[in-house]
């Protein structure tokens, strides 16, 4: 008899655990709170505008072609990724435009007149280094014991990941313009946290985009969730949407199944939480179930960043935009001072815009769909909004106007996030995009682990868990995690 899975969320890690799971013969029933699978991951139609809100960036193609090879079938049936070589273009209020791109050339000969002390290729080689022991070492693996922690090899990978340095500090190691170190400061928000702070570990994401590349998914990036779907169930997973979970049900210490919103309750002999840990945990286990996570353990973690977005679908095309843009503070540092030590909006945000009609005309006819984000504070524990929605997005369109782009105008179509918002809709722990933040050394390394330690039989997958966040990570998160059940099978 097959051994039944209920998975919790359907959000990219969801969805890959369903994947794996499905094709290695267990019966799948995952249950997602939305409409849309996918998480963060969701499209948005305003219009004739289509837009991705979440994941704007796709790196590491070959994680998502794995989810769907791994059952036999061919990614190209699937999806089209198309690799964008110049990349993101980094805007700078004095005028200075620096692209990044996968070119070492390109980004060469760009820097021999910006920064011409350069280390650019000393710099590639280190990043290379950081990210093959990350490979090797932390992306493949799960922990559900502290033992899994203790492993020699694990430890001496971790020394040698530059744990005690900044990333500010490392990129200052090969670049001395504030520009370009501004540019490469912001990986940080990739995993939504202070550049000043976060360890140098995470250079990694340098490698990701410089030497692996960055992708778009043709029709949108959407077209990834969609294709994990598509398979799960023609592999045979019962995938429930507009279905919200409401408690996880527990019997001398084993997860047994769930029981939904509406009072179902539905057995299970395996439980994979893909919902933001710091948050569902608490709603759905009663917490004499998890000594060892109470709700304090979560109210102490700093959650990362979360976002203000605006969505603008405008009549008409811009020469300067390119399929990703950043336009940058003159004071960066301020603004991560601004998010986390006074927890407010900054006056002077940095904006981010992704133009993805610039790949794929399709997705904005006859204009262009800008996606909008600028980073804003994780909600208080009041959950009260920092600051006025309409005025905060007057400040940006007046900030992005201070640049050229004067976007009032032009705009068809319109649709604001606030924290608030993401923390509605995604169940997100106060707002945050990606779980605790990574600005403290043991929440950057010691995530929450991929198995309860209080509960048998409860797994846990996503953002907020091991190895962290970003599209590719949550989805290996999947992955593995299901890979943790099908070898307790064996």
């Amino acid at each position: 008899m097959k051994k039944k899975v209920i998975i919790i969320g359907g959000g990219l890690a969801g969805l890959s655990a369903a994947v794996t799971l499905a094709s290695n013969g267990f019966q799948v029933e995952l249950f997602e709170k939305n409409k849309h699978f996918g998480g963060k991951l969701m499209p948005v139609t305003l219009g004739d505008y289509r837009f991705d809100f979440g994941p704007n960036t796709i790196t590491m193609p070959e994680v998502f072609r794995k989810v769907i090879e791994q059952t036999g079938e061919k990614a190209e049936n699937y999806f089209h990724m198309i690799k964008l070589e110049n990349h993101t273009r980094n805007v700078f209020s004095d005028g200075s435009i620096f692209d990044f791109s996968s070119s070492r050339e390109y980004m060469i000969e760009q820097l021999n007149r910006m920064d011409p002390a350069h280390r650019y290729d000393d710099f590639l080689k280190e990043i290379t280094k950081l990210y093959k022991l990350s490979e090797a070492h932390f992306l493949p693996k799960t922990f559900s014991s502290f033992k899994d922690y203790l492993s020699p090899s694990l430890g001496a990978a971790l020394l040698r990941v530059r744990p005690a340095q900044s990333l500010d500090s490392f990129f200052r190691k090969y670049f001395s313009r504030s520009h370009v170190i501004k540019a490469f400061n912001r990986y940080s928000t990739y995993i939504g946290s202070s550049p000043y702070k976060t360890p140098a570990t995470f250079a990694m994401i340098a490698y990701l985009e410089m030497i692996g590349g960055v992708y778009y998914v043709q029709g949108g990036n959407a077209k990834i969730a969609e294709a994990n779907v598509s398979l799960a169930r023609k592999l045979g997973a019962g995938l429930h949407s507009e279905t919200p979970v409401k408690k996880i049900c527990v019997k001398n210490k084993k997860a047994i199944g769930i029981e939904l919103e509406d009072g179902e309750k539905i057995h299970g002999d395996y439980v994979i939480m893909n919902a933001d840990l710091l948050k569902a945990y608490p709603e759905m286990a009663d917490e004499r179930d998890r000594p060892s996570f109470p709700d304090s353990k979560a109210e102490r973690m700093e959650p990362s960043t979360s976002a203000f977005v605006v969505l603008a679908g405008v009549n008409k095309q811009f020469p300067q935009l390119r399929h990703h843009n950043v336009f940058f503070s003159d004071d960066y540092e301020q603004e991560f001072t601004d998010l986390f030590k006074h927890k407010q909006y900054s006056k002077e945000p940095t904006i981010y815009i992704s133009s993805s009609s610039f790949t794929d005309p399709a997705q904005s006819p006859g204009g262009s769909n800008l996606f909008i984000l600028a980073n804003a504070p994780a909600l208080p524990a009041d959950a009260l909004l920092q600051t006025d929605p309409e005025e905060y997005k007057e400040l940006i369109y007046r900030r992005l106007a201070s640049f050229g782009l004067t976007l009032k105008p032009h705009i068809a179509e319109e649709k604001v996030y606030t924290p608030a918002d993401i923390a509605s809709q995604f169940g997100a722990f106060r707002g945050a995009l990606y779980g605790p933040s990574s600005n403290r050394k043991r929440d950057a390394f010691l995530r929450p682990r991929n198995a309860s330690i209080d509960i048998a039989n409860l797994y846990f997958a996503g953002g907020s868990t091991h190895p962290g966040g970003g599209s590719p990570i949550v989805t290996l998160s999947g992955m593995n995690t299901a890979n943790l059940i099908i070898k307790a099978e064996r």
